[in-house]
């Protein structure tokens, strides 16, 4: 099928709200681009200066291409003591330009830029760096990597309990032989 690739470089923030005030803050962004998101991996360095350096790939199809306006970066902090995030701030770049561009030239590519970072109350606070490039008319597979990504959880997920069960079983039968003959097993 054919379509377009968008390749978002996430490079790194500054100045950014910080949410936890215990521990060193952990930050990642979720990288939305219509209907596909990406999450980055945990941030590196210090408050002040977080870096992820990593490339995120979009596989976008031509309907997708001339419908998609923006790419949305959420901002997150994971927390210390509770499962849910702290949400920091949140950026967005549109792409009309970027698109149009880069199917009449073939390929586009933009050099890291800063964006602002806005906060719940729509000020600023920080910027987050990223770059672009965008290929047209590349062949993408229709929908491939979300069936490998679904398939392999599955395994994943069955494999994890088959474990857990048998690791219970063991321990259950271990257990109760000790109840059944208490004397072979006591200490002298």
């Amino acid at each position: 099928m054919k379509g377009g690739i968008l390749e978002v470089y996430l490079e790194s923030a500054n100045g950014i709200r910080r949410t936890n005030i215990i521990g060193k803050p952990k930050y990642y962004v979720i990288v939305e681009c219509g209907i596909q998101h990406h999450k980055s991996k945990t941030s590196k360095g210090s408050h002040h200066k977080v870096s992820w350096n990593e490339k995120l790939t979009f596989e976008l199809s031509m309907y997708e291409c001339e419908k998609l306006t923006h790419l949305g970066l959420r901002i997150m902090d994971k927390e210390l003591f509770h499962n849910d995030t702290g949400f920091v701030g949140e950026a967005r770049v549109y792409l009309d330009e970027i698109l149009v561009e880069g199917t009449e030239k073939g390929l586009v590519e933009l050099t890291p830029k800063a964006y602002n970072v806005v906060l719940d109350d729509e000020t600023y606070k920080g910027e987050i760096k990223i770059g672009l490039k965008f290929i047209p008319n590349a062949v993408i597979k229709d929908g491939g990597k979300d069936l490998i990504t679904m398939e392999s959880g599955y395994e994943e997920t069955v494999w994890s309990k088959f474990v857990d069960f048998c690791k219970m079983s063991w321990w259950r039968l271990s257990v109760y032989g000790r109840k059944l003959n208490p004397d072979k097993h006591k200490r002298n």
